[in-house]
């Protein structure tokens, strides 16, 4: 399941440039141009990671921080301009994970951010795996791989499941052709392959007799499961 990391940072040129990477890497982005913004997405969001700028309007990234700490304690990397050891120091006294200074290098952020959310989440310290997905009247168990329709259960063949969970994981997301196949079929996409295609119809079929009822072609782009 792809992970969702929140920018806070009141820079516009900061954001875009961390989400174009982030999105490269397959992670969903969220973005807050002040404090007060970053804690309410965190606050009603599910979010797996922040990246927080100190020198924010409304609240600044410290005090961000140490409100986020008192209830969650998903991995945080600080990003600001204030290279002094007592701001570091600070940083890290509240609960922050890594911090960053800038300009920093793209690449070594990206670096920085797979290492804590891959130590974070892959050595035990919480699971995103989901045992329950649920879409309008659709839900999969992902323990059973049984996926049920108004809680009757439907046939679905071993790749059928695997399209409806990814669609199901990212509802609303648009998927390209090869974002599809890549992770349904776990192989490099080199040429158009009518396998998408023909799965993917066949997996309507099943779920409704109006085709686009879940799973809607967006012309010239891809596929995207409908929310409601």
């Amino acid at each position: 399941m792809a992970y969702t990391i929140l920018i806070a940072d009141d820079e516009q040129e900061i954001r875009s440039l961390l989400r174009l990477y982030l999105e490269k890497d397959g992670y969903q982005v969220l973005e807050a141009a002040d404090g007060r913004s970053a804690l309410s997405l965190l606050e009603k969001e599910e979010i797996d990671m922040a990246l927080l700028d100190i020198m924010m309007p409304e609240l600044d990234g410290f005090r961000v921080l140490k409100k986020l700490r008192e209830t969650s304690n998903i991995p945080v990397m600080i990003l600001s301009a204030k290279d002094q050891d007592a701001d570091k120091i600070l940083g890290l006294d509240l609960g922050a994970d890594d911090y960053l200074t800038k300009p920093f290098n793209p690449m070594e952020a990206m670096a920085r951010i797979n290492s804590n959310i891959r130590r974070f989440y892959s050595l035990g310290a919480k699971s995103k795996e989901l045992k329950q997905l649920q879409v309008r009247n659709l839900r999969l168990d992902t323990e059973s791989c049984v996926v049920y329709q108004d809680d009757q259960p439907i046939d679905l063949t071993s790749v059928e499941y695997k399209l409806l969970r990814l669609f199901m994981e990212h509802p609303g997301k648009v998927f390209t052709k090869q974002q599809v196949y890549e992770n349904v079929w776990g192989e490099e996409y080199a040429i158009a392959d009518n396998n998408i295609m023909v799965c993917i119809s066949r997996l309507r079929a099943k779920l409704s007799e109006d085709s686009s009822a879940y799973i809607k072609t967006i012309r010239g782009l891809g596929y995207r499961m409908e929310k409601e």
